[in-house]
């Protein structure tokens, strides 16, 4: 039943046939190829260039082109890749189980909660403890935030997306003035260590920690994935994925414990990247539908490409400059007008 109220919902929304398994499989592809092209651009370009005739042999130690390629550029790519597909796929997530196109994690302030207690684990543990001791408490602090916020929006019963929204941004405020807080009270180095850590920067991660990376943006992953139904359902509202027989509590659950645990990982190796949960999910939709049983996947791997290629123009457009800004800063450069745009349509909709 679920899965026939989907195609319906789908076939009203957008005019196009059901989802089959050759078009799942067409559009999956052809994204997967977008993603691993937009990472080997990332490794092959970068300040000083690449000479391939000198890459090999493959050794680190005794190659140094063949140790910028392996050990500075495709950890930072493989990082932005994951960091993008978690932050895409819990944008797809918050914005079907609060029916907003308007709903991201930065803006819900879900990643100001994992970004306080990403700064609290670097304040008590240091940075030397990496993911294994931030990651944790960034899930802890983006698990406190949804609660609250998903709370504190529910109003005569029932979740009101604008009250959510603002208490959101509400939450960020009050999360950047606790930051703040934290750091006039410690040292000068500790101070630039998350302030650096906060911009939304993306460093050059082990191969072990992205390993533990890439398992628990997996496991999250899974999780949504297998929840793609009822987010189907839930595009008719609580009470009509109830009547289709949607545990509705039981799938909001599994999506908010799975999207803290993607903005928490996210975030405890990328600071605040704001955003790509806003802008990669509403223009997949707008190309493939809102069924999410393709939307969910096509958005993630889209997620990955394109926060690829904004680290890779962080690292290319300012080098006349000889600097370098964090991704974050590209991400908020597109995003907060994308956002205006969003809204304003939004606003012409309503009146016409």
């Amino acid at each position: 039943m679920v899965i026939y109220v989907a195609r319906v919902h789908e076939r009203r929304t957008t005019g196009s046939t059901t989802l089959t398994r050759g078009r799942l499989a067409a559009v999956l592809s052809l994204l997967l190829l977008l993603l691993l092209a937009c990472m080997v651009a990332g490794v092959l370009l970068g300040p000083g260039g690449t000479d391939l005739g000198r890459l090999l042999p493959l050794d680190v130690d005794r190659n140094p082109q063949a140790a910028t390629l392996l050990l500075v550029r495709l950890p930072r790519v493989l990082l932005a890749a994951l960091v993008g597909m978690a932050l895409a796929a819990v944008g797809v997530a918050y914005q079907a189980l609060l029916r907003n196109p308007l709903a991201d994690p930065f803006i819900m302030g879900v990643s100001g909660g994992a970004a306080l207690g990403g700064t609290l684990a670097l304040v008590v543990g240091g940075a030397g403890l990496g993911l294994f001791w931030q990651a944790p408490a960034a899930f802890l602090g983006a698990a406190l935030a949804t609660w609250l916020v998903y709370r504190t929006g529910r109003v005569a019963g029932r979740v009101d997306t604008v009250t959510v929204l603002l208490v959101g941004v509400v939450f960020n405020a009050f999360a950047s003035a606790v930051i703040m807080f934290i750091k006039t009270v410690v040292t000068a180095s500790k101070t630039q260590e998350i302030l650096l850590w906060l911009m939304g920067s993306l460093g050059y991660q082990s191969y072990s920690t992205l390993s533990v990376l890439a398992a628990g943006t997996a496991l999250g992953y899974l999780a949504l994935q297998m929840a793609a139904g009822s987010m189907n359902a839930l595009a008719l509202g609580e009470a009509g994925a109830a009547h289709l027989g949607v545990d509705v509590e039981r799938a909001k659950a599994r999506i908010f414990v799975a999207a803290s645990l993607l903005v928490g990982l996210a975030v405890s190796v990328s600071g605040l990247v704001g955003f790509v949960g806003l802008m990669v999910p509403h223009l997949v939709r707008l190309v493939l539908g809102p069924d999410h049983r393709l939307l969910l996947p096509a958005a993630t791997l889209a997620g990955g490409a394109f926060l690829v290629l904004a680290d890779l123009a962080a690292r290319l457009l300012f080098l006349p400059l000889a600097t370098e800004p964090p991704v974050g800063v590209v991400t908020a450069f597109l995003g907060g007008p994308f956002f205006l745009l969003l809204l304003r349509s939004r606003h012409r909709r309503a009146f016409t």
